[in-house]
Formats: structure tokens, sequence, C-alpha cells
């Protein structure tokens, strides 16, 4: 997988969380993100694996966005380690 293409598919994620209110809100309350520092921070990949583990914590969010994005969520998954995501982790 390439950076560009996890790119491009977080910044959908973002688009699928922001154009939802419980999602963004519920992201906004777990991560402690507020607007300004979203719109500061929209291009740097920590912040888009964020997006991405976001809605990877809840399959049925995960389910739903992989819908919308037309994506398997393994696709999914797999973008949010090129990211960055899961560093010194197992999943």
């Amino acid at each position: 997988m390439t950076s560009d293409f996890a790119q491009a598919l977080a910044l959908r994620a973002a688009a699928f969380i922001f154009s939802e209110d419980a999602l963004r809100d519920r992201y906004i309350a777990l991560s402690g993100t507020g607007v300004d520092d979203i719109r500061a921070r929209i291009e740097d990949s920590e912040f888009l694996a964020s997006l991405l583990e976001f809605l990877m914590a809840h399959e049925p969010d995960l389910l739903a966005f992989a819908a919308y994005a037309d994506e398997k969520p393994e696709t999914i998954a797999k973008a949010w380690r090129t990211l960055g995501g899961g560093a010194g982790q197992e999943w």
C-alpha cells in the first residue's frame, strides 16, 4: 500500500467522520482534539492514522466506513499501518 493511497483513504475517513454529528462528537470527545487542531493537522500522518484507528475501534463504524469508501476493512487497517498506526503493537 502506498502512502498516498493511505492518506487519501484517511481523508475520506475524515469526511465520513465529520459529516456525521454523532461520530464527530464522539471523535472529539474521545480524542480531546478541538476543531482548530483538526484544521491544523489534517495533513499530518499521525492525525490521519488516529482517524482510521477511531473507526477501527468500533466495528459498526469500521463497517459503515468500509461500505462508504467501497473498501474492505482489511484495507483500512493496512492504511492505518502505512500511516504509522500501531507502531510497536501486535494486531
